[in-house]
């Protein structure tokens, strides 16, 4: 698997000087497995992932959403291959609202939010809403297959986990989920078990976390706490708070690697090969 960060922010999209090396959109995470394509959340960081697919049309495409929230969705309207004829997007996410994934991305752009309706993308969309547990396969063009596993984390209004198994190596998206005081959250430790890379909410630093319970999000050090206790081979911190500038960041991945070495803060343009 190849997995590119497109958007690595939470919350709102922070760009300015003090951010350009981190990046500033938000939740943006690509990922190929053979020739499949499979994007995680459409944060704002979809934008340019959208341009650099361009080329490559017509394509096929799985997006899945961990939520709904707007820093995970405020993309996709701008989403250029969405607005073209002969590209496919399967599209994939939980009822945790009143509304479905499909309801809730047209919402988005009705009016008085937007200039034009969710129906001027005239790329084809199937929408598919998952429960919890739910194994999603997908053809790798390869004569292999992807299986997508998610699992539901601790967020407001509801969050989903994703586990991408491929050709023996294991790919775990784990943002918005806050960790349980206490104890372990014991439904994303199974699914993080031995995975290869796992992308983990590190949007608060333990200090700034005391402030900010229940908010739906966690710290580094509940990220290497659950990557030491899944036996996962390397941490990515992720979703970084808009308060957090480049230095911000770099100084939370210097302390997440005291505690669980193979750390790494993301950052836009961040490629990982497994």
């Amino acid at each position: 698997m190849h997995i590119t960060f497109w958007g690595v922010r939470g919350s709102i999209p922070t760009p300015g000087p003090d951010t350009v090396q981190v990046g500033g959109n938000t939740s943006c995470v690509e990922v190929r497995a053979g020739k499949a394509i499979l994007i995680f959340d459409g944060g704002t960081g979809l934008r340019m992932l959208g341009k650099k697919l361009l080329p490559e049309m017509p394509i096929v495409a799985h997006m899945f959403f961990s939520h709904v929230h707007w820093d995970h969705i405020q993309g996709f309207p701008f989403f250029e291959p969405a607005f073209v004829p002969g590209n496919l997007f399967h599209l994939y996410g939980g009822n945790n609202v009143s509304r479905t994934l499909g309801e809730t991305l047209a919402g988005q752009m009705d009016h008085p939010n937007f200039p034009v309706s969710l129906t001027v993308m005239a790329a084809k969309m199937t929408f598919r809403d998952l429960t919890e547990g739910e194994v999603v396969e997908v053809d790798d063009g390869e004569g292999g297959r992807v299986l997508v596993t998610n699992a539901r984390g601790n967020h407001p209004q509801g969050v989903y986990a994703f586990r991408v198994e491929h050709a023996g190596k294991v790919f775990v998206y784990a943002t918005d989920t806050e960790h349980y005081e206490g104890r372990t959250d014991e439904k994303l430790l199974a699914l993080a078990r031995g995975a290869d890379v796992l992308v983990y909410d590190s949007q608060y630093t333990p200090e700034e976390y005391e402030a900010k319970k229940g908010w739906g999000h966690s710290t580094f050090e509940e990220g290497a706490r659950i990557a030491k206790a899944a036996g996962a081979r390397e941490l990515v911190l992720f979703h970084h708070d808009p308060m957090q500038d480049d230095d911000a960041v770099r100084d939370k991945e210097r302390r997440a690697r005291k505690l669980f070495p193979n750390s790494r803060a993301a950052h836009e343009g961040l490629e990982i090969e497994i």
